[in-house]
């Protein structure tokens, strides 16, 4: 099986797996215990932790370690606002957000905080407009998504920082689709807290990081001593080593970006050339090196899934958290996208372990794709 789901999660490295064997048959003692095994536990950690802060940008002190990006996105939102002056209530967030952070929204909507939501046009940029209205003085916090995860595209991060800072605001960032496959530095971002997911680039699943500038104030949502008493709980230490050995291993990232967006090209070459119904978002504006989010005139995505199975690949309807097929992504939704086109959306994500060979064997089974899709279906509604 050829695997083109990516976005949903990575393979674990051959070193992140090392790392983590070593850790948990050297190191495996408390790393809050006073006694040497504590203590030699204790300095792992903080290696790892000296790893993540290097090839991050940003200090060993800004570094909370999470169980992963959805932690981390509650632990910064929530822990932000809980943080701020009282006259600073209301949140923003995209349109666009992952949607498990999407029902945090309306988890604080039904708790009565003031929620808005930053809309984005038909092509999935943010409406820079519409945000410099929506970011004021009574925000408390603003929460974006750097690079959506279904569509892939890019968010002006730059710009809403920009206009965060000319208002007093908290910038939380969502960096889980951009670490490992664009170039990322803490330092230049301009955000007080960016959170990530170490399954995303090749990591362990179940540990991530909040991202948390120096100096800025958060009340924890789990308290606890660990992780200056930011987020309690004794730390993952397997999986944390696991994610400091994938960071490390990220090299290029340039490079790497290039390899997947001529792989990526290449493929949407191919599906227009051999489904010439394949509608494509996201293609015209800046995005991910390696995701492809497209309908094929209308054929449900789960027939399209299922042929794609059937010869050899796997791949999915978009985000993995959302992906029964029983409702539209709601990222194209805020894109204006009518609901019977979305429900025909699949997602083709590549990784760094994808390889020009299993390219060449999507790119060669695609007339095949097309002989095995039932009629009735070839036109968009």
């Amino acid at each position: 099986m050829i695997y083109l789901d990516h976005h949903a999660t990575t393979p674990p490295s051959r070193a992140v797996m090392e790392a983590m064997t070593t850790v948990m048959s050297g190191t495996w003692a408390n790393a809050s215990s006073q006694h040497a095994p504590g203590q030699a536990a204790k300095r792992a950690l903080a290696d790892a932790r000296a790893t993540v802060a290097r090839v991050l940008g940003c200090k060993p002190a800004e570094v909370i370690f999470t169980s992963g990006a959805t932690e981390a996105n509650h632990l910064a939102v929530r822990g932000l606002l809980a943080a701020v002056p009282a006259g600073r209530r209301r949140v923003v967030f995209s349109a666009v957000e992952h949607a498990g952070h999407l029902k945090l929204a309306r988890e604080l909507a039904s708790a009565g905080v003031p929620v808005d939501f930053l809309p984005v046009r038909p092509d999935g940029r943010l409406d820079l407009g519409a945000a410099a209205s929506l970011i004021g003085p009574d925000v408390a916090v603003v929460s974006l998504i750097a690079a959506q995860n279904e569509t892939g595209v890019l968010m002006p991060v730059a710009q809403v920082a920009a206009l965060a800072a000319a208002a007093g605001v908290h910038l939380h960032v969502d960096a889980t689709q951009w670490v490992g496959k664009l170039p990322f530095d803490f330092a230049e971002w301009g955000a007080d807290a960016v959170s990530l997911s170490a399954h995303k680039f090749n990591g362990p699943k179940g540990v991530g990081a909040l991202l948390l500038r120096q100096g800025v104030g958060i009340c924890p949502v789990v308290p606890g001593s660990q992780e200056r008493h930011r987020r309690g709980g004794t730390e993952n230490l397997p999986a944390i080593a696991g994610m400091a050995a994938a960071l490390s291993q990220l090299g290029d990232v340039n490079a790497e970006a290039a390899r997947q967006s001529a792989l990526r090209d290449r493929v949407e070459r191919a599906l227009s050339a051999a489904l010439p119904e394949v509608h494509l978002w996201g293609a015209e504006v800046p995005r991910l090196p390696g995701v492809s989010f497209l309908r094929v005139g209308c054929w449900p995505a789960d027939v399209l899934l299922q042929r794609l199975e059937r010869l050899g690949f796997a791949a999915s309807p978009g985000a993995a958290c959302s992906s029964s097929g029983s409702a539209p992504s709601q990222a194209l939704t805020a894109m204006g996208v009518p609901g019977d086109e979305a429900l025909c959306a699949i997602r083709l994500s590549l990784g760094r372990t994808t390889s020009s060979a299993e390219v060449d064997a999507l790119v060669a089974a695609l007339p095949t794709l097309r002989s095995l899709l039932p009629a009735g279906h070839a036109q968009a509604a």
